[in-house]
């Protein structure tokens, strides 16, 4: 039950927002909103985990100001400014600090079947305690009909009321005011009109979470608000960026559909705001998006598997038509996913076309692909900082081309590291073992070495005439 003193104080706070109201763009609904949180929050106590008691203290201890979140932008043609949108804070508590990763959901009303509230439920279950902390969501209540987002709020606040004060939870919604025009819109590839002003619409409703979301973190992942999540998907993804570390990409993909998990950098989010909102009745965002990542020199797709997001709706948000599609490389427990710390890579190999080194060291879907290599042709990782590895493995040859393995090879460690001609390079290695139909995998390496890695080679012993295929380098460390 609440004491006295607990309803005296929730009440002050409401008294001074109610205040500050006056001077705001905050609406009643939102006072009433964050009561209601707090009133569940003591109401299901049993519910709140331990570390979002103590936010809840911090944070009721200080007055919420509107205008520490409220966002008013000036320079709409500047592609590294914001949008002008002034955003309508349906659950909002102040972040204490910028977070690791951010995901963003849109939603509009479905005319069949609704799946947000369990694609909300599914990114925090997924994920463990400590990367809830470095974690933030902001769901965009995109629907103009307002009666409708009052119950979507209203279902949403009482299912999450302890992560939308902890800061981790967070709906938005950009008034009607603020879109161009979604009528009369240029019918591109015969759609007729209603779609156009469906996906057109869409873009912008995108494009107003992107502005919103622009400084809450580093990075940034788009959902669609009917997806399920892999466990632990946050660990999987810092893994990925760390293996990435020195290279440049604009867009890793983590689901080969729509615009499910797509990863950027939150610095770019302005620019990709404004180009969705420059084309929007142009083609649909998915579409938008291969343009946008090719004009900032990423040529090429950079997809991990396993896919990290799978499609569950049945319903589309379009008409309620039927959607079935799935991502057939999705794992709902993606287990002992490598570390692959970050190096540099080196090959004496003839290299096919853009099939180059450093592609059989991600997870992405790809790999290296030279020329058939000769008896002391080498394939070299010279890591950024020495380390100590538990396992390795190594497979090469693909499905379609299962000729062009190592036919004849073998693994080799070094520990003692020179420079020659500014390059660093191992002058001395260890044997770990040899190629086994094309494969290698050893395991308890740090028992078997007594020194901390920096060098792995993989090392040709007997020339080949068929072509090679390096399809993934993983390695685990402790």
């Amino acid at each position: 039950m609440l004491k006295f003193h607990q309803v005296k104080h929730i009440f002050d706070i409401l008294d001074k927002m109610r205040c500050l109201r006056k001077r705001s763009t905050v609406s009643f609904l939102g006072v009433l909103v964050i009561f209601l949180l707090f009133m569940n929050l003591y109401i299901e106590d049993s519910y709140v985990m331990e570390g979002d008691k103590q936010i809840l203290r911090e944070t009721s201890t200080h007055q919420l100001s509107p205008e520490h979140y409220m966002h008013t932008f000036k320079d709409l043609y500047n592609f590294s400014g914001a949008l002008n949108v002034t955003y309508r804070y349906l659950a909002v508590m102040p972040l204490q600090r910028k977070r690791f990763l951010t995901i963003g959901l849109s939603s509009v009303r479905r005319k069949k079947g609704s799946y947000l509230l369990e694609t909300i439920k599914s990114i925090f279950e997924q994920s463990s305690y400590e990367e809830l902390k470095e974690l933030s969501v902001v769901v965009h209540l995109a629907d103009f009909n307002s009666s409708w987002r009052e119950v979507m709020l209203q279902d949403i606040t009482q299912k999450f009321a302890h992560h939308i004060i902890a800061g981790r939870l967070m709906v938005i919604h950009a008034s009607e005011e603020y879109y161009p025009i979604l009528s009369g819109l240029k019918r591109n590839y015969n759609d007729p009109e209603d779609r156009v002003r469906f996906r057109s619409k869409q873009n912008v409703d995108y494009a107003f979470l992107l502005n919103f979301c622009a400084n809450i973190s580093y990075y940034y992942v788009m959902l669609e608000d009917d997806v399920r999540c892999s466990k632990n998907f946050l660990t999987a993804i810092k893994k990925v960026i760390a293996s990435l570390e020195g290279t440049y990409w604009v867009t890793l993909e983590f689901s080969k559909l729509g615009y499910i998990g797509k990863l950027y950098h939150s610095h770019d989010l302005p620019r990709l705001a404004h180009f969705l909102l420059m084309f929007y009745q142009e083609m649909p965002c998915d579409w938008l998006l291969t343009h946008f990542r090719s004009l900032l020199a990423q040529k090429n797709v950079i997809r991990f598997k396993p896919s990290l997001f799978q499609h569950m709706g049945y319903y589309s948000s379009y008409k309620g038509t039927e959607n079935k599609l799935k991502d057939d490389d999705f794992e709902e427990e993606p287990f002992d996913l490598p570390d692959n710390p970050p190096a540099s890579l080196y090959t004496n190999m003839s290299v096919f076309e853009n099939y180059d080194a450093s592609k059989a060291y991600s997870s992405v879907d790809d790999y290296f692909w030279g020329k058939p290599p000769s008896t002391g042709d080498v394939f070299v990782i010279i890591f950024e900082k020495p380390i100590v590895i538990k396992r390795i493995k190594v497979n090469t040859g693909t499905e379609d081309r299962q000729n062009d393995i190592l036919h004849h090879g073998a693994l080799d460690v070094g520990g003692n590291i020179r420079y020659f001609k500014q390059n660093r390079q191992c002058v001395t290695y260890i044997k770990l073992g040899e190629f086994r139909n094309g494969n290698f995998e050893v395991s308890d390496v740090n028992q078997k070495i007594p020194f901390d890695i920096h060098c792995m080679r993989i090392y040709v012993t007997k020339t080949q005439k068929e072509w090679l295929i390096i399809r993934s380098i993983s390695i685990w460390t402790s």
